[in-house]
């Protein structure tokens, strides 16, 4: 099973370009679900039958042995990992079934993403960093995540020459290596250029980053974990902590472009989603605002009638038996 698995693995990597993160949680996944089967008495892909995926993810669920439960979304991925090994194992006729196509992943509930107020934004990006390199560094990716919409992962990504300043735009890699062009606003790039010329320099005399853009105390490519302190330290000091999570400017990125009016193509295009699918979660973030505004400005929309217009013989104070207040 080990020897399928590790075909399956190079599969995803080579001839699919999964991304390294996505490569490696499913081959967390799919080595548990190895394990489990082992303990089963199972030693080969063509022994397993349905009732034993469906015990995996049960297993996943309820938690076994020393391993807590799985929230739904994790378990839903840890058995698409499992459903497609089956997959690719039936496609390459080493196993005569594939008994995992019609197990079904647990119900997930849809969470529309977070998304901070603009004012909220910006009081986030105006109080990022300072004026020494790091500070330097930090406001410029605090404003570039909010500006471009990109992943922590794809901004430490990024090396120099991926910022065009005359073009004002911006080249990032995504998921699976796909790279796409993004603009990126003035006070982003002002940022970035601050940072190029007054902190850059400093930060890479401390060692060999090479064209990495963003670099740490030591002079090599700032980490993705790096990256998200840069991002909660900047949230902790103007008192957003508890909202700011990784994706929240990404998020907040594409809910203000869709409440602008922005078509969902074009948010598309801009955050990278292979499909319009994941974007359209966005457009059930702006009909919510819209909900609302057209719970307080439409005079049909409440259940209970608003007050008619003013009489044109207003009661007298007699008739009430009390002064009336316009």
């Amino acid at each position: 099973m080990a020897e399928r698995l590790d075909e399956y693995l190079a599969h995803l990597a080579v001839e699919r370009g999964i991304a390294r993160n996505t490569l490696d949680a499913y081959g967390r996944d799919l080595r548990r679900y190895l394990l489990g089967l082992t303990q089963r008495g199972i030693g080969a892909l063509h022994e397993v039958g349905r009732a034993d995926v469906t015990a995996f993810v049960l297993a996943l669920r309820e938690g076994d042995g020393d391993r807590p439960p799985l929230a739904a979304g994790s378990a839903a991925r840890a058995l698409i990992a499992v459903r497609g090994l089956h997959r690719f194992a039936h496609r390459e006729g080493r196993v005569p079934v594939d008994v995992a196509a019609d197990v079904s992943p647990p119900g997930i509930p849809r969470r529309l993403p977070k998304a901070l107020p603009v004012h909220d934004v910006l009081r986030l990006v105006e109080g990022a960093g300072g004026s020494d390199p790091r500070g330097l560094r930090d406001r410029a990716i605090v404003e570039l995540l909010y500006s471009t919409g990109a992943r922590i992962s794809e901004a430490v990504g990024l090396v120099i020459d991926d910022i065009d300043a005359q073009a004002r735009t911006v080249l990032l890699a995504g998921k699976g290596g796909r790279q796409r062009v993004v603009p990126i606003g003035r006070p982003a790039l002002a940022a970035v250029q601050a940072y190029l010329v007054r902190g850059r320099p400093t930060l890479s005399s401390a060692g060999r980053g090479g064209p990495a853009l963003f670099l740490n105390a030591r002079g090599g490519r700032l980490s993705r974990q790096s990256a998200w302190q840069v991002l909660k330290s900047s949230a902790a000091a103007v008192g957003l902590s508890d909202a700011v999570s990784p994706h929240t400017l990404r998020h907040s990125f594409a809910t203000h472009l869709m409440e602008a009016g922005a078509d969902v193509r074009v948010v598309q295009e801009l955050l990278g989603h292979a499909s319009v699918t994941t974007t359209q979660v966005y457009t059930l973030v702006t009909i919510n605002a819209l909900r609302e505004v057209y719970a307080l400005a439409h005079p049909r929309a409440l259940d209970a009638p608003r007050p008619g217009p003013p009489r044109e013989n207003p009661p007298s104070v007699a008739e009430h038996g009390h002064d009336r207040e316009d």
